[in-house]
């Protein structure tokens, strides 16, 4: 069973303007794919791509890419904004991509596939693949650090209030760790030809308004405030002056460190050669 939960347009808005977009981990791909033959750049197909801005970053290495989503109101967003000309977008569940059997020189999914029906999403990214094509699976985990001068330690305790506070609102369709289902999937992938890395440090210079703005995206923010919208408003506020109060500065736009903890699964598909 997948779930749908990013459906609204002001979130799709708040996804392109918090979420990182890891060029880091692009990198990460592309030399994998480089490693394998027979190269091919065909077309990529980023799957759960909300607004695009991953999709994006594997414009100049394909002729093609095309990004899909279940949520219209990601697609509407993605369409909306600046694109390269080799880019497209196409409103569509994980589980039935519109793309023929061997088509696709490699399928991503960038901090979505743990909302797939995993079993079936495997299963068709292996049939839309051409023969040495590359599945890439990234996400990353909840507890993204701070540093700032003197001060991360206390930075980071106070992060760890935010996330503990969200905790409830989690979806039990996570279970205790979002990086267990990607191992999980590792382990599922027949190929044999695979990697698995759970731990890839991403850094970014954020300000501390950035940084709530970005874990206010995360599903389980989201849910408080589908509950609780003046709850959830109190709880950033008050992260914000804490952190605010810890760094002695006054303004919310005070840059930070954000380190980002990714971790992923890389497979290519047996060649037929």
């Amino acid at each position: 069973m997948a779930v749908r939960l990013f459906e609204g347009k002001d979130h799709a808005s708040s996804y392109l303007q918090y979420r990182v977009a890891p060029h880091e981990m692009v990198s990460v791909i592309m030399s994998y794919m480089e490693k394998r033959k027979p190269k091919r750049s065909e077309l990529a197909v980023d799957v759960g791509c909300g607004p695009g801005q991953v999709t994006v970053l594997l414009a100049p290495y394909f002729n093609k890419v095309v990004g899909t989503d279940v949520s219209q109101a990601m697609i509407d967003r993605a369409l909306a904004k600046s694109n390269p000309p080799n880019t497209s977008y196409r409103q569509s569940p994980a589980e039935e991509l519109p793309f023929t059997a061997g088509e696709v020189d490699l399928v991503t999914a960038m901090t979505s596939a743990h909302w797939f029906d995993r079993p079936r999403f495997l299963q068709e990214a292996d049939r839309v693949l051409r023969p040495g094509g590359c599945l890439a699976l990234l996400s990353y985990t909840m507890d993204m650090n701070l540093e700032y001068g003197d001060v991360s330690d206390a930075l980071n305790d106070i992060c760890q209030e935010f996330y503990a506070a969200l905790l409830p609102y989690r979806s039990f369709y996570l279970g205790p760790s979002s990086k267990k289902l990607y191992f999980d999937m590792f382990n599922s992938c027949s190929y044999l030809d695979k990697e698995w890395n759970e731990s890839c440090q991403v850094r970014r210079t954020l300000s501390v308004s950035g940084f709530i703005g970005m874990v206010e995206t995360f599903s389980s923010y989201q849910q408080l405030k589908k509950k609780d919208p003046s709850e959830a408003e109190r709880l950033s506020n008050s992260i914000l002056n804490k952190l605010l109060s810890a760094m002695n500065a006054s303004s919310p736009d005070t840059e930070v460190t954000v380190i980002i903890n990714y971790f992923y699964m890389l497979a290519c598909k047996p060649s037929s050669d």
